[in-house]
């Protein structure tokens, strides 16, 4: 049987369907911090003739991924299913809710796993026990890497060039003050991290919350999610938060270990 021939960069051009890219370029403009687009805004944002734009509203409004009000569309359902189809194919999302489940039993704590995507980590699993602390973010929620704990654990192995390449630059965007403002700042701070073998922040992102976290690696060594603990102020001490770190980290490394067993060419 003969092998499957690369494909060139010219090929993958050839095979580009560009009213399908220019649809995905427009659904990508929909975000948190703009929620809501006008077809004239949205010309102008990607640089498209209003009609092509009109067309292109009127066929995913009809798909059922954007909906309209008036002159002015949002999202839709459909992007919600989608999101959702995703995560629930997910070998890690799968393998980790019984991790994160058996954490949150034990310690009666929010227990999540995040993936990052470019500057951004994604919550892809979440377990949260009845009647407790939950904090803000949930399943799907998207927060800046370097501005966050889980972000911390997800960029653990990263050097100085590695995060420049991500980053795009030295400086980075504040979000608190414990935000580190540029790239030497968050490399100290991941330098910390490895050399105690998890990550962990008072307020690091959110007021009042704090986070511990480790990296769930790959057969391959490569860290491919990060697994967190959330922590409400009041329940701080140093022994409760050595015995917190030792469940986050054990945590971890059973996800770790479950990865590498049933899926051990997986790919992030």
């Amino acid at each position: 049987m003969s092998e499957t021939p690369e494909i060139s960069t010219n090929d993958q051009d050839r095979y580009t369907v560009p009213a399908l890219e220019r649809g995905l370029r427009l659904l990508a403009c929909f975000g948190p911090e703009h929620p809501v687009w006008s077809a004239p805004e949205l010309a102008r944002k990607l640089d498209l003739p209003r009609s092509t734009v009109f067309r292109m509203l009127t066929t995913l409004e009809n798909s059922g991924y954007l909906q309209r009000s008036g002159t002015e569309y949002r999202l839709g359902l459909a992007v919600l299913r989608l999101g959702y189809d995703y995560l629930s194919t997910q070998p890690l999302a799968q393998l980790a809710e019984p991790v994160l489940q058996a954490l949150c039993d034990e310690l009666g704590m929010t227990s999540n796993l995040a993936l990052r995507d470019g500057t951004s980590v994604v919550y892809v699993a979440r377990i949260t026990p009845s009647g407790a602390f939950q904090g803000a973010v949930r399943v799907g929620s998207r927060l800046p890497a370097h501005a966050t704990v889980l972000g911390r654990a997800l960029l653990h192995d990263m050097d100085g060039a590695q995060l420049r390449s991500v980053f795009g630059g030295e400086e980075l965007p504040q979000f608190s003050e414990s935000t580190p403002r540029n790239i030497d700042e968050l490399l100290g701070l991941l330098a910390q991290d490895r050399e105690r073998g998890y990550a962990m922040g008072e307020g690091f992102y959110e007021p009042g919350v704090s986070s511990i976290a480790a990296p769930v690696r790959a057969a391959d060594g490569r860290v491919v999610a990060g697994l967190a603990m959330a922590i409400p102020f009041t329940e701080l001490g140093p022994e409760k938060t050595q015995l917190w770190v030792e469940k986050v980290q054990a945590a971890a490394a059973a996800l770790s270990a479950h990865l590498r067993q049933q899926h051990p060419d997986h790919l992030r």
